[in-house]
């Protein structure tokens, strides 16, 4: 809030840009040996969900264990949940270092659905810090300083309860690489939908990052959408539950990774759509509203044939309920 000494009257400064000044870091702000002095007691759980990564993931558990593991003692257990890979995601990453889950293996009681939102969810089960911070495991370029720098404004700062990696995402199309032109969904899709539903989140740079940590007091109490529609369902939720100001996000320079296709980029944009449908019901933003759709029909022109070519996808995450209430229920 600033004042105009010359009216005297009180002038608000724009909610969403006085949050990116007052709850946006930098990685570089933060270093380990503080955060280690910072935890004072609490745990520290570091997730990687992955599929058929082998190619990467061994990579970034082993940075993470020989950096914030053994080297300086900022990460307390350090687990890989396996989402059915079929390659050797699992030795590799246990090789590493890591603690390896399979995911059907956690809760198997209340089953096991595919995709991401479930991995992540589950690890709720699988884990014990009280501080749980989530790094995507096809990740390129990899520095420890993603971890560090999620878990620095939770550590130090007792008013956050959740902080989202923010970056730059290059596009390789395989002639060239545009610097920023990785987040075609986010684009798009997401800051879209939520410029229009939830415009107090139009400061966060990338809100379907998956890189990002939050208190397990916080991600307990909320639930996980399925699928790729997990990253923006628990943004809006702790947004609901908690309020702007106890969200960060942090800037940790570029994140190189697997570029995807088309086709698979309208899945992942319909998840979107769906986890924010979902809460907008569930936080009575709209009333009333018809069911959505649950197939995509995608199109393409066959090289041989050269006629355009149908398939229809069934896109039907399951939305998991929040842990708190799955373990009370068990």
């Amino acid at each position: 809030m600033t004042t105009d000494s010359s009216t005297g009257l009180t002038d608000r400064l724009d909610p969403v840009g006085e949050w990116s000044a007052r709850r946006t870091y930098r990685g570089t702000d933060f270093r380990a040996e503080q955060l280690v002095a910072a935890k004072s007691g609490r745990r520290v759980s570091v997730v990687l969900p992955a599929r058929n990564e082998e190619a990467t993931v061994g990579r970034i558990v082993r940075s993470l264990h020989e950096d914030l593991v053994e080297r300086t003692p900022l990460i307390d257990e350090l687990v890989v949940v396996d989402s059915h890979s079929t390659d050797a995601t699992a030795a590799v990453a246990t090789r590493a270092g890591a603690r390896v889950v399979a995911q059907g293996e956690v809760l198997p009681a209340l089953g096991d659905e595919p995709g991401k939102g479930e991995a992540l969810w589950k690890s709720l089960a699988a884990t014990d810090g009280d501080v749980i911070a989530f790094i995507d495991s096809d990740l390129r370029e990899f520095d420890t300083h993603y971890a560090v720098g999620l878990l620095g404004p939770l550590l130090t700062d007792p008013g956050v309860v959740f902080c989202k990696g923010a970056y730059d995402r290059p596009l390789d199309d395989g002639r060239t690489v545009l610097p920023a032109g990785g987040g075609r969904i986010t684009e798009l899709v997401a800051r879209p939908l939520l410029a229009a539903h939830w415009p107090a989140l139009a400061g966060v740079i990338q809100p379907l990052a998956g890189e990002y940590a939050g208190t397990r007091e916080a991600l307990e109490a909320i639930p996980f959408a399925g699928a790729y529609g997990v990253d923006i369902g628990i943004l809006i939720d702790l947004y609901e539950a908690h309020g702007l100001d106890a969200l960060a996000q942090v800037d940790l320079g570029v994140r190189t990774h697997r570029n995807s296709p088309d086709s698979a980029l309208s899945v992942m944009a319909l998840h979107q759509h769906l986890a924010v449908h979902s809460r907008l019901l569930r936080h009575r933003r709209v009333a009333g509203a018809a069911p959505l759709g649950d197939s995509l029909t995608l199109h393409r022109r066959d090289p041989q044939t050269r006629e355009f070519v149908s398939e229809t996808v069934a896109v039907t995450p399951v939305e998991r309920p929040p842990m708190r209430e799955a373990r009370a229920a068990t």
